[in-house]
């Protein structure tokens, strides 16, 4: 090879060079642009799993057993930091687990409260012997059939006593129809959360 043909290939490898390290640095920009979009998923993935196992419980409502409140077929959220610091309260709509441990979820209202008697007299709620019945302002269809069925309970400490809004239709605490838990009072611990509002089909609060 002749000094000419060395010079012309010293010009062309100078030449690659640029093109070379081009191509090395897009790739390492791709390589990093995928990287950055692993994480974004991985940590997408990680807040949305904290959030569902720590802060909310996201229901749907299967059946018609909280009409009106909560109509058949609604999604809703419970918010399960509600009674961090505070004890769940009557008439407060809540989600919780199977009282015989099924694995099955509820949404039903609090009526009775821990270590209350209730008395229910032709669909009326008494409580510890009241002469007046309870308030039941979210009730609208009248009652019929074994609704009306003359009961008492005796929650003991660290139960609640539950109903669903519409009495005619209502797997529950009372043990009425052809399918009632084993165990009728709910745990303390077998609560979940407050529903707070319903976001399909509509978007509204619940109470």
């Amino acid at each position: 090879m002749d000094l000419k043909d060395k010079k012309i290939g010293v010009v062309e490898d100078l030449m690659a060079e640029p093109v070379t390290q081009e191509v090395a640095v897009k790739k390492n920009s791709v390589g990093k642009e995928i990287f950055s979009w692993v994480i974004l998923a991985a940590t997408a993935v990680a807040i949305a799993f904290f959030i569902n196992t720590v802060i909310i419980v996201n229901a749907s409502v299967p059946t018609g057993s909280m009409h009106p409140t909560i109509e058949e077929g609604t999604r809703l959220i419970a918010f399960r930091l509600s009674y961090l610091f505070s004890e769940p309260e009557r008439f407060d709509v809540i989600v919780f687990n199977s009282p015989d441990n099924t694995g099955v979820r509820y949404i039903k209202r609090i009526v009775g409260l821990p270590g209350e008697t209730i008395d229910i007299v032709n669909g009326n709620v008494f409580i510890n012997g009241d002469t007046v019945p309870l308030d039941e302002w979210y009730l609208t269809d009248s009652l019929w059939g074994l609704s009306l069925t003359t009961q008492s309970f005796s929650i003991p400490y660290g139960y609640f006593f539950v109903m669903g809004d519409n009495r005619n239709n209502s797997r529950d605490s009372r043990g009425l129809g052809g399918d009632p838990w084993n165990n009728l009072f709910i745990p303390e611990g077998n609560i979940m959360g407050r529903a707070l509002f319903s976001y399909f089909p509509r978007i509204g609060g619940i109470r």
